[in-house]
């Protein structure tokens, strides 16, 4: 059952993580800095990423900061950061993924019924992953809606797909 449930969180955070690049791609650099609620594009696509490596880690003590922190910014702080180009971004992207489906993979059962390792979320390491995927689908939805609405940029309903499972 253990490996089951693995592989069905893994295929739905590829779809999450998919979904988000797909926005990130379709984002054209004149509006990258466009606004989304109280932050820009490039803010909400960074934070987004930033917590799915963060949640990713076994703990908070466990995370370590990547080169690209030093230019997008720590998120744990105050301040809201500057966040990363595109091209950084997209490998951003493909960064979490390879670190969603390797983590995954090393779950026992005594990890997923375990605590998180962060003391302020107070659910499972299973409930954890799930949380982290809805995060990555809040703010995919906010940039989604937000590339909708920019006249004439996405018209067609395919061009920002819903997907299932998986990376496509």
């Amino acid at each position: 059952m253990v490996e089951y449930f693995k592989q069905i969180v893994t295929g739905q955070f590829e779809a999450a993580l998919c979904m988000l690049n797909a926005c990130v791609e379709a984002c054209p650099e004149e509006h990258w800095e466009g606004k989304i609620a109280k932050g820009s594009f490039r803010w909400v696509v960074y934070h987004t990423l930033f917590f799915t490596d963060l949640y990713l880690s076994p703990s908070e003590e466990a995370f370590a900061l990547r080169e690209l922190h030093s230019r997008g910014g720590d998120e744990r702080g105050e301040e809201a950061c500057v966040g990363l180009g595109k091209e950084d971004t997209l490998a951003y992207v493909q960064i979490c993924r390879q670190k969603a489906i390797e983590t995954i993979a090393g779950e026992t059962r005594q990890t997923l019924e375990g605590p998180s390792g962060f003391s302020y979320r107070k659910c499972s390491r299973g409930e954890l992953h799930f949380y982290n995927i809805r995060h990555v689908q809040h703010h995919t939805g906010q940039m989604s809606a937000y590339l909708r609405r920019i006249e004439g940029l996405i018209t067609d309903r395919r061009a920002l797909p819903w997907v299932g499972s998986g990376w496509r």
